[in-house]
């Protein structure tokens, strides 16, 4: 009864919460969308085709950012007894098609040109809105066993998404951007997977993560972490390839970095 109960109630969320989450993940698709414009650029794709693709990403991306919002409205997302996790699926699904998305040979393309490994942690910079996490904690809604490491580890990631973009641009600190890429991983990973068990009682602590599950925040772990997600896989992929040329590179270039041009 306690969890029928604990389903059904809806979060009243503060409009401060609603405006963070939604700036937030605005923030993040069109700077996934200009990152891709500029890579189809820098690939010699030309102008109407990085237009393109950079348009067509974003309306992609707001699309399942809005499906998944309507999916949450309509509480498909909440923890009901004998109902399959809709959350965790969501969050698998769309990191699949995200990641088959990069082996499209046009977006390969684009990711693969010069300097774009340091565009592709600037949208990272957006996690900065894991401090609504904190907010929903200090009003009595999420967990400190979830909101604190979330919240925290979102914050950090974004404030040094620019620095680490930076200092890839200058040709320098491929080993500091494995670092933050895998910490980034980790600290999403962490995330997803404490909501996951506290969501479904496996840690029984009060209140539960439901308030994920619900509108706005609901956005965050199936459209957000999935993109995040893919990021930081297409920036490890670009980083060993080039750990790889390093090897055959003079010692003028031995990082194996473009500099951003």
């Amino acid at each position: 009864m306690t969890v029928m109960n604990e389903v059904t109630v809806m979060i009243d969320v503060p409009v401060q919460v609603w405006i963070l989450t939604l700036v937030g993940t605005a923030g993040l698709v069109g700077s996934v969308g200009l990152v891709l414009y500029r890579g189809a650029e820098l690939a010699g794709l030309g102008r109407r085709r990085a237009v393109g693709l950079g348009a067509g990403a974003v309306v992609l991306l707001g699309g399942w950012f809005t499906t998944s919002g309507v999916i949450a409205a309509n509480g498909w997302y909440l923890n009901r007894p004998g109902r399959l996790p809709g959350l965790p699926i969501a969050f698998a699904a769309a990191l699949v098609v995200l990641l088959a998305a990069t082996r499209i040979p046009v977006v390969a393309r684009a990711l693969a040109a010069p300097g774009m490994l340091s565009r592709l942690e600037l949208p990272h910079t957006f996690r900065v809105v894991g401090v609504v996490f904190l907010i929903m904690m200090a009003l009595g809604h999420l967990p400190a066993l979830f909101a604190l490491p979330a919240g925290l580890g979102d914050i950090a990631t974004g404030l040094a998404a620019p620095f680490i973009a930076r200092r890839i641009a200058k040709g320098t600190g491929r080993r500091t951007a494995v670092r933050f890429n895998v910490l980034g991983m980790v600290d999403l990973v962490v995330a997803l997977t404490l909501a996951i068990l506290i969501g479904n009682h496996v840690f029984d602590v009060t209140p539960s993560t439901q308030a994920i599950t619900q509108l706005p925040l609901a956005l965050i772990p199936t459209a957000a972490v999935p993109l995040l997600f893919t990021l930081h896989i297409t920036s490890l992929r670009r980083l060993a390839v080039l750990g790889r040329t390093r090897q055959g590179t003079t010692s003028g270039v031995g990082t194996g970095l473009t500099p951003t041009r």
